[in-house]
């Protein structure tokens, strides 16, 4: 069976005030392309389809007519992920086309997408390959859905909740494989969507905070058992060590949403799954690139000259590092990089000044609230203001879940 990986496309998304769309129907174009060409058995969407619970019209237009695209050429598995509002997202799952799966709900995680059609990669054959779906689950919302004892609700963690909803799948996997084994038919292979943080992964600035209870990862070892676990929620695509005989990946996501994603070469991956599991190692499909994401620092002298050319097609960071803040600093760099998307001035640094650092969406905002109340009180958080802060920002969180 032949696979293709792929997540975090965020629809609607724009960066830094940049629309995007044009340039993510670019990157469907080519996955539709890339799932025909490749002859693709089933197409894996882990999660974070959508930029928002309340996507655009025209993001969920873009998205309707690509899923019945890729049904015409393979079958569609779609999880939902932190971003998306799963309720939304799996609306009128059960209407969809043949062939397009939604699983944005934790009771549906242990039945599993059964793909039967011939292999066509190397190591095929008729081995069927079970496709659970895993939508993202938040320990606030899951943990006494999935608890054993709904009274004793599971640990307030990502680790916990995603330990229990992989211990109903690797049941559901013992069930069919001695069904199969008394039936003499081959042994199935699973495969797991999961949109969550894996202990071990690199993340960027672009993805947004999971944190629940200062906790956010999940050991790579509650996988254990799968042949392949298509992971979304980081934007880098990269392989994450877990159980022998396991294999983990992030696809990423198909386009650049921070500047801290520039130097990702984004990628869709291509799996073939045969009778002892993955065969032989991934292949990266290239996305295309609308136009490059890149940086560039000097003075304002230099970029104007020859140490700017090879960057006026780019969308750009750019840094001024005059002494002074030139006159009409942002016009000049617009006119120069008219894809210019931030501009800054950073005089050379004084000794002994204090750096600042930016805070992005990845930090946690917790750390982030009590640096601020050192900085204004000259001491860290007291116990009772450390709970008071961590009390508001969940109830925030809870507000953002049920829009």
């Amino acid at each position: 069976m032949r696979l293709l990986h792929t997540s975090d496309w965020h629809l609607g998304r724009s960066l830094h005030g940049v629309d995007l769309l044009e340039h993510q129907a670019a990157f469907l174009d080519h996955l539709v392309a890339v799932t025909r060409d490749e002859g693709v058995d089933a197409v894996l969407v882990a999660g974070d389809v959508y930029d928002r619970a309340v996507p655009p019209v025209e993001a969920v237009t873009l998205l309707s007519e690509t899923l019945g695209r890729l049904a015409e050429h393979a079958v569609v598995v779609v999880t939902s992920g932190n971003h998306d509002s799963a309720i939304r997202l799996g609306f009128g799952a059960g209407l969809m086309r043949p062939g397009v799966h939604l699983r944005t709900r934790v009771a549906d995680a242990a039945t599993p997408v059964t793909l039967t059609p011939p292999g066509r990669g190397a190591g095929g054959g008729d081995v069927p390959v079970l496709v659970y779906g895993l939508p993202y689950l938040d320990p606030d919302v899951v943990r006494r859905a999935l608890s054993p004892d709904p009274s004793e609700p599971l640990a307030r963690s990502h680790a916990a909740v995603t330990g229990a909803a992989m211990d109903r799948i690797r049941g559901d996997l013992a069930v069919r494989t001695a069904a199969a084994a008394a039936a003499g038919t081959p042994r199935p292979r699973a495969v797991v969507l999961a949109h969550a943080f894996v202990l071990g992964g690199e993340a960027s600035e672009s993805e947004r905070d999971i944190r629940v209870g200062g906790v956010d990862h999940v050991p790579a070892g509650v996988f254990a058992g799968m042949d392949y676990v298509a992971l979304g929620h980081l934007h880098g695509p990269q392989r994450i060590g877990g159980a022998a005989g396991t294999v983990l990946r992030y696809s990423g996501s198909p386009l650049a949403y921070s500047f801290s994603e520039l130097r990702q070469v984004k990628s869709s991956v291509l799996i073939d799954v045969g009778p002892d599991g993955v065969v032989g190692e991934a292949r990266l499909i290239p996305a295309p690139v609308p136009r490059r994401i890149a940086e560039v620092t000097g003075t304002l002298e230099e970029l104007l000259g020859a140490a700017g050319e090879a960057y006026v097609a780019d969308w750009l960071r750019v840094t001024v590092t005059d002494v002074a803040r030139p006159p009409e600093l942002y016009a000049r760099v617009k006119v120069r990089f008219p894809h210019a998307l931030v501009v800054q001035h950073r005089p050379p640094a004084a000794a002994g000044a204090r750096e600042h650092v930016a805070v992005t969406s990845a930090r946690d905002p917790l750390e982030v609230a009590a640096e601020f109340v050192e900085h204004i009180t000259a001491a860290e958080p007291t116990r009772a203001e450390a709970s008071a802060l961590r009390a508001a920002l969940e109830h925030v969180l809870a507000l953002d879940r049920s829009a």
